[in-house]
């Protein structure tokens, strides 16, 4: 839609929505370029009207109203006839604009506004196609947000949301940069895929510069390397790249607990020493309500190291079915003080005051959870609460910076 910009904006130029203007030499004074980019008049430019503005004339238009439509048109069109022009252009308007805007999609992400920072990073990736920053922080705030939503015990909704952080994570490992390869390498870990955990690390560790002192080009920090490493010493000690440890997650995941457990029982032959191996068969027992059996699981994992909030709240359910409240009470604060924003920990402190009568200090619990995830099931259920509410955002333990 070409018009000229002193006219009322025609039928179907929308607020908020793109229109494209052909500019006449009399605004050129308004692009205050960089470096040698010349303007070409006869390109139209797309120009973004803020919502409800009705029209527009050469005294309102900005330059922020054309870099806004710029990066609509390229995050919408990213292979559009005039969308190398463009770049170019907003590269001349504005230099530090995609500092600017990752800066904004990072601070969004850390406060837990991740649908604001998936689409600043949409706009973003539109100006700066395959830029390995953009992909990794895309896959970091996907990631963010399933933890988030796995946190608040919605176990479909997260695992939608650790699937396209999946995809995003693959997406982004197209690209050389060392820093997505330990993130994905924390991911996969994190998921039970040892096997590409393993992968990515030891591409991470074996990097150029890896592990060597300094911030200069070229050199990946100690701590990290430290980490990777770690980890790698990790899975190859305990098996945990076996197929039957991954298959046996992947199972007991997915609904097919008598088939897991199997396939835990064949890994654990052959890896007894396996903290993780002893959790996973406990979590298909607790799942069939085999509370002793899988009581002695979680124990046993703990015994040998799988110590974090995860196992001792399965540990926890296994006592309060079998009725040692206290132990149960005594797991889940040792859990909540490693992770005090876990709404299920919460909840299920709750759900344990109530079994002792204390209900008041189980209202207090649940009045606590609705404040992180006003949706949460367990405590939605005692409150007797309707309506909508946000999530909480939830980091990884051995992640030193999530974004």
């Amino acid at each position: 839609m070409k018009t000229s910009p002193c006219e009322e904006a025609p039928a179907g130029f929308s607020p908020g929505k793109l229109g494209y203007i052909t500019i006449p030499d009399s605004l050129k004074d308004l692009f205050i370029l960089r470096g040698e980019f010349s303007l070409d008049f006869s390109i139209p430019l797309p120009v973004e009207l803020p919502p409800g503005t009705e029209n527009f004339s050469a005294g309102t238009l900005t330059v922020e109203m054309f870099l806004s439509g710029i990066l609509r048109d390229l995050a919408e069109n990213p292979q559009g006839r005039h969308s190398s022009y463009y770049r170019e252009l907003a590269g001349a308007l504005r230099p530090d604009m995609p500092a600017e805007l990752l800066g904004a999609a990072v601070f969004k992400a850390r406060n837990g506004d991740y649908a604001i920072a998936l689409d600043i990073l949409s706009l973003l990736e539109g100006l700066q196609p395959r830029r390995p920053e953009i992909l990794l922080n895309r896959a970091l705030v996907l990631e963010a947000r399933a933890l988030a939503l796995e946190n608040t015990a919605k176990p479909q909704e997260a695992e939608a949301a650790f699937a396209e952080a999946e995809a995003a994570y693959e997406r982004a490992l197209d690209t050389p940069l060392p820093d997505t390869f330990f993130k994905a390498g924390l991911f996969y870990r994190n998921r039970g895929n040892y096997r590409r955990a393993a992968d990515c690390l030891n591409f991470y560790v074996n990097s150029e510069g890896a592990g060597t002192e300094g911030s200069g080009e070229g050199a990946l920090p100690v701590k990290r390397h430290s980490t990777a490493r770690k980890l790698l010493e990790e899975i190859k000690n305990n098996g945990l790249d076996d197929d039957a440890f991954r298959e046996a997650l992947e199972l007991i995941r997915t609904g097919r607990e008598e088939q897991g457990i199997r396939r835990a029982g064949e890994f654990l032959e052959r890896r007894p020493g396996a903290g993780k191996g002893w959790f996973i068969l406990g979590w298909g027992l607790r799942r069939l309500k085999r509370w002793k059996d899988g009581r002695a699981c979680f124990e046993k994992a703990l015994e040998l190291g799988c110590d974090n909030p995860d196992t001792r709240n399965e540990l926890a359910i296994c006592l309060m079915e079998e009725g040692s409240l206290d132990r149960a009470e005594a797991e889940l604060k040792k859990a909540l003080r490693r992770n005090p924003d876990n709404v299920k920990l919460i909840s299920n402190l709750g759900a344990l005051a109530l079994k002792q009568g204390r209900e008041e200090e189980a209202e207090a619990f649940f009045r606590a959870a609705l404040e992180l995830d006003g949706e949460d099931p367990i405590a939605r259920s005692w409150m007797g609460l309707q309506g909508e509410g946000g999530i909480v955002r939830i980091r990884r333990p051995e992640d030193e910076q999530a974004f």
